[in-house]
């Protein structure tokens, strides 16, 4: 966790700057074709769907099965996803960098309405937490590859649409990994107390 915080410091500092940031955004908001922005905005919305159904579905599959293990999972997948969209809002506040639309008016086309501040990005955050949590706990090609490219896809839509810098995508992506890694021991505990008569689970597959 400490090279995870040293990493954000260094992406807040280039939160305050512009450089490579503005350039590499410009870019990537200038794929404006009917197909590129129904596209980002359908995955970049999709974080809501998915992030409910995961957690919903392993849960629902675990009171089908009487399963405290499956239980655990959607514990373990919904409070990471929680734990990241909570740490990037506290993180806006703190840093409360402005929008790029904002910021460069003439030059970062805003495709959706968006409220409070630019730094980091909460979409990627949850995004990358609930597919390093899911992978974790089903380290299957067939989890891991489709949750990386669907987690690096709203990552990259938040750019097209102009709302995001790629600074606070790279640091959304940071939290939501690094907190589905920490809510492993965290749900530990809460394996202990919830179902204090299984055998504790392994988080990882190693």
């Amino acid at each position: 966790m400490l090279s995870l915080a040293v990493a954000l410091c260094l992406l807040c500092g280039a939160a305050r700057g512009q450089g490579w940031d503005v350039t590499a955004l410009q870019k990537v908001n200038s794929w404006d074709t009917p197909f590129a922005r129904k596209f980002n905005k359908g995955v970049s919305n999709s974080i809501y769907a998915v992030g409910v159904a995961v957690p919903l579905s392993i849960g629902i599959a675990s009171l089908v099965k009487r399963d405290s293990g499956l239980m655990g999972d959607a514990i373990y997948i919904g409070t990471s996803m929680v734990e990241a969209a909570a740490l990037t809002f506290a993180a806006k506040e703190v840093v409360r960098r402005e929008r790029p639309f904002d910021r460069w008016p003439g030059m970062i086309v805003r495709r959706e309405d968006v409220g409070s501040k630019s730094f980091p990005s909460g979409h990627t955050a949850m995004a990358f937490s609930l597919a390093t949590s899911l992978s974790l706990r089903y380290p299957k090609w067939y989890v891991i590859v489709p949750s990386a490219l669907w987690a690096t896809s709203v990552g990259v839509s938040r750019m097209q649409l102009g709302v995001h810098y790629p600074s606070d995508v790279i640091s959304g992506a940071l939290i939501g990994v690094g907190v589905a890694f920490a809510n492993v021991y965290v749900n530990r505990w809460l394996d202990r107390l919830i179902f204090p008569k299984e055998r504790p689970r392994r988080y990882f597959a190693y």
